[in-house]
């Protein structure tokens, strides 16, 4: 049951409590007042129970019950049911108790003498039910006789009563102290003689509210004992600590030694806040290591996950607030990772990041690569392989802030490189990539493990990296025979399909010799073969029956067979096999660089050219080879157009290497090279920018002065760079140039019409979006000659959102305008709609009259913000969301021409609030064609993914092509492809 949050209201005052809103039942029809009185008078004490319940909810809602005050009265109020009398206690609490002019209503008399017999009541329940709700009455007529019993209660025998008259004494002082003034002191009393350690919690918390002083005093009194009180009365200790230490700063010495004592206290919730209560108090570098400590020996031994990554999170709050300090313990938060939760992992792995130095950068990497060889050895354990990759990714972003280490995590990469995952083998080998054009030192020894460890490299893509790197870097002869010889062994047998076409022979001539040489079948194989024909029962896991027949099983044995088959096979073989093109599109170009590289070294050697001439023939063999493969029955996809041309391009251009080698070394080595080179510089200065961003450089110092430019005499502002600083400050109070208004003026674009101008009512809203929260500013205008009684506006919603509190009932004036708010509630990055009524009473009796609302509709762009994620996350979760929309670009031939792709991009990205993900340096360039990766998170952890796909032939020719919207919620794939839409027309007009 829910109840009021009563609002205060003196003898004088006639201003009714503020109460939560609760949705009436729809299955349920609202009871008339005859049926309730008639449930009150007559019904039993259940029937009595929900008739009282529904008053109580009624009266909530806004609904006039006050005939029923004295039916309760005498009918409910006489019960000796303990939960009807709770009930009954509750609707004490929200019942209006005073007159229209704002006089105590004279029921209450009876009201008041009920609640001081059960104040006397000789069941503890009953009276410390009653106490609890005399900290929510505010009514002074009505508390002063009850004052006396609440006091005699403080000694009663059982401590349920004592702990709640503890508070109802305070709640009377905070709001009346004149009807108990010696209060302070008769709380200090309670709490001295005390024992239990509930009641004494109450007290002290009592105290910290309305008499920090005495509070204090009794602090400094039992200062000694604070590390010996219960867990509760500890926690009450440090709230008055974190109430009182600005008003009494010159006990600041008393209240560090409290807490610090407290720090070490048994309590895991006394810990959580006395650290935190520690960084408020004082800024020394010993309290900061001290609550850190506290912090993350929390998160090492609370079991609770959630619980764990609030702390990791405040210890975050807390290096951030003081850069530094804190970097000495990055080792002892490592003992987090023993956990094993991945997000806690996550966490503590990004603090970990923000904590390394040059001075643990070593430690750090030694206590990483044993938690990544923790996870190579318990692969089978759940999330093992993401943990491994949350690691790879972490040792990747410190070799990258500290280049002196990457020569070992190179080492630890490719030692283990062939047992990772596909994921974290993947990111390991663009690791190795990027180290190995960064560090040219490095590259001879790169060669030399990767081609090591190539045969146990299996999945495509971290095939195509190892291959790229062994073409890309291999630049002696002995590394090109190396990798070439350790290449020809992966690739296998040449031709590449006599092997498969020799097993496939093999295989036919066994199947027409058992066809043809069979003899007759006698009755012994007969009845074997009906036996293997025949349905085998299985028990599945469910522990339910199947059967399963020998077709089923003859397929099972075929599959595994061709499984085992294929990995039995060289890795890049079965690479190909496996119908994997672009592999061989890879493998091809890096014999082509192998063979390039190969002639610069031997332009006069007579048996390097003869060793070329080989290399050349063997090389060409094995692409043509690619080419078979992709046109045979052995693989299930044939080649694509696009493998199948780049395959044959390097073919002619080993054909042709003898004519243009220069233009083929520029080509397929220096180019490339180039390109990734310029790609990982565009990354670094993205992290540096990044990196900018977050820092604190830029941050104005608190003596800094503030210079007003618009109040500069004449002459000072006469050099040009102040007079453009004066009218941009000029433009941004009223304006832009563009007529976009700026600051309060902006204000305007927020305000919705409800209704017409002609409505007998005018409304209008200024829709004010914080997070999650909406706020509803509505000016009601009456455009009558007359009063409007009971005007209302009702509201309702549409989509995930939650109307939090009912507009109050206001009477309005002829020609006179009132304000309404109304708060709402979101809870996902849906698009909303707000729609509603004004309901109000005419001049007559029965004059009831409704003006229906425009709609509200709620931006979706009011939660998406750009973020970044890696090019294995985004794939992950493009594959992952199920939810797509497609946006189709029309021809818009006028609005196009005079705008090119990139400037359609950065229009796109404006109008979704997205972040591009592609690289600038891939988005160089002009070639009619652009394709880019887009991504946000709304403010709930939701992810919106987009992929740009467009196309300009010529400059006067229209823009083309699609958008692709994926997301995990059908609502915000919808919103975004609507917002393109929208976009689109907007730059077509």
């Amino acid at each position: 049951m829910a109840t009021s949050a009563s609002a205060g209201a003196g003898n004088n005052s006639s201003a009714d409590a503020c109460y939560m809103l609760i949705h009436p039942r729809m299955d349920v029809e609202t009871p008339n007042l005859q049926t309730i009185k008639r449930d009150l008078e007559r019904g039993t004490d259940q029937i009595k129970s929900e008739a009282l319940q529904q008053v109580i909810t009624g009266t909530l809602q806004g609904e006039n019950y006050d005939m029923l005050l004295m039916h309760i009265i005498r009918f409910v109020m006489p019960t000796r049911n303990k939960a009807l009398k709770k009930i009954l206690l509750f609707y004490w609490e929200v019942c209006p108790k005073y007159a229209s002019d704002g006089t105590l209503k004279q029921e209450t008399i009876l009201i008041c003498n009920a609640l001081r017999n059960d104040l006397q009541h000789p069941n503890e329940y009953i009276r410390g039910a009653t106490l609890r709700l005399l900290c929510k009455l505010r009514e002074a007529d009505l508390l002063e006789p009850l004052i006396g019993p609440t006091r005699s209660c403080l000694e009663h025998r059982h401590a349920y009563v004592r702990k709640n008259a503890v508070l109802a004494v305070g709640s009377i002082y905070r709001h009346l102290p004149q009807l108990i003034p010696d209060a302070p002191a008769l709380v200090k009393t309670f709490l001295d003689t005390e024992a239990d350690m509930v009641c004494r919690r109450n007290a002290l918390d009592v105290l910290s509210a309305n008499a920090p002083l005495v509070a204090v005093q009794w602090l400094k009194e039992n200062a000694r004992l604070v590390s010996s009180l219960d867990a509760l009365l500890q926690l009450s200790v440090v709230d008055l600590i974190r109430r009182t230490s600005r008003e009494f700063s010159g006990e600041k010495a008393l209240f560090i030694r409290c807490v610090f004592e407290l720090l070490n206290a048994p309590g895991s919730a006394v810990n959580y806040e006395a650290a935190a209560t520690l960084v408020t108090l004082t800024a020394n570098p010993v309290a900061v290591k001290a609550a850190a400590s506290c912090y993350i020996s929390l998160a090492s031994k609370e079991s609770d996950n959630n619980i764990k990554i609030i702390v990791l999170e405040r210890l975050d709050q807390l290096r951030g607030r003081h850069e530094g300090i804190v970097d000495d313990l990055v080792m002892d938060l490592l003992r987090v990772l023993g956990t094993p939760d991945l997000e806690v992992r996550r966490k503590a792995l990004a603090i970990v990041m923000k904590l390394v130095s040059r001075r643990n950068i070593d430690d750090v990497i030694a206590v990483l690569k044993k938690e990544l060889a923790k996870t190579v050895e318990n692969s089978e354990q759940d999330k093992a392989s993401d943990y491994r990759l949350l690691l790879i990714q972490t040792i990747h972003s410190c070799a990258g802030q500290f280049p002196e280490i990457a020569a070992s995590v190179v080492q630890l990469f490719l030692d283990s490189i062939s047992e990772f995952g596909a994921s974290s083998a993947t990111d390991a080998i663009v690791f190795i990539r990027e180290v190995a054009e960064t560090y040219p030192d490095l590259r001879t020894s790169i060669i030399q493990h990767l081609v090591a460890s190539f045969l146990d490299l299996k999945t495509g893509k971290v095939v195509r990296g190892a291959l790229w790197i062994l073409g890309e870097y291999a630049e002696s002869a002995e590394e090109v025979r190396a990798v070439w010889t350790k290449l020809r062994e992966a690739i296998g047998e040449l031709p590449l399909l006599a092997a498969e076409q020799r097993e496939l022979e093999a295989e036919r001539a066994a199947d027409a010799a058992e066809s043809s040489g069979d003899p007759a079948p006698s009755a012994t194989s007969s009845s074997h073969a009906a036996t293997a024909a025949a349905a085998s029962r299985r028990i599945l896991a469910d522990g339910t029956y199947a059967t399963e027949s020998s077709l089923t099983s003859r397929a099972a044995d075929a599959h595994s067979a061709a499984a085992k088959q294929m990995d039995s096979k060289p890795p890049l073989r079965a690479v190909l096999l496996n119908s994997d093109f672009f592999t061989g599109t890879v493998l091809a170009s890096t014999l082509v660089k192998l063979v390039l590289r190969f002639a610069q070294t031997a332009k006069d050697d007579a048996d390097a050219q003869q060793q070329l001439n080989s290399l050349r023939a063997e090389a060409m063999l094995i692409m043509a080879g690619v080419i078979r493969i992709g046109q045979s029955a052995f693989v299930t996809t044939p080649i694509d157009d696009d493998s199948y041309s780049r395959v044959l391009a390097c073919i002619r251009a080993l054909e042709h290497v003898d004519e243009d080698s220069a233009v083929l070394g520029d080509a397929f080595i220096r180019d490339t090279q180039d390109a990734f080179a310029r790609l990982v510089r565009g990354e670094e200065k993205r992290a540096q920018d990044e990196a900018k961003k977050s820092s604190k450089e830029g941050a104005v110092q608190v003596d800094d002065g503030i210079a007003f430019g618009a109040l500069q005499p004449a002459e000072k502002t006469a050099t040009a760079a102040d007079a453009a600083a004066l009218e941009r400050d000029i433009e941004m109070a009223m304006g832009d140039a563009d007529g976009q208004a700026t600051g309060a003026v902006s204000k305007l674009d927020s305000v919705v019409q409800l209704t017409g101008f002609s409505d007998a009512v005018y409304a209008e809203a200024y829709v004010s979006v914080n997070q999650y929260d909406i706020l509803l500013d509505i000016m009601v205008v009456n455009q009558t000659s007359h009063t409007l009684r009971n005007l209302s506006v009702e509201f309702s919603t549409l989509g995930d959102l939650k109307l939090v509190e009912k507009p109050t009932t206001y009477n309005v004036a002829p020609f006179s305008f009132s304000s309404v708010k109304a708060g709402i509630k979101v809870s996902s990055t849906e698009t909303g709609v707000i729609f509603g009524t004004i309901v109000y009473d005419g001049p007559g009796v029965s004059d009831n009259h409704c003006v229906v609302l425009n709609e509200i509709h709620v931006d979706i762009m009011e939660y998406i913000r750009p973020a970044r994620c890696d090019e294995t996350q985004f794939h992950a979760m493009w594959t992952e969301f199920e939810w797509e929309n497609k946006v189709n670009m029309a021809p818009m031939r006028e609005a196009s021409a005079a705008l090119d792709l990139r400037s359609y991009l950065a229009h796109i990205m404006k109008a979704t609030n997205m972040a591009c993900l592609t690289p600038e340096n891939a988005l160089a360039g002009d070639c009619g064609f652009l394709s880019a990766n887009l991504y946000a998170r709304s403010i709930f952890g939701e992810d919106a993914l987009a992929n740009v796909s467009i196309e300009k032939p010529a400059d006067s020719a229209p823009i083309t092509g699609h958008i692709r919207i994926r997301a995990k919620t059908q609502g915000i794939a919808l919103s975004l492809g609507d917002k393109i839409s929208a976009a689109k027309v907007l730059l077509a007009e």
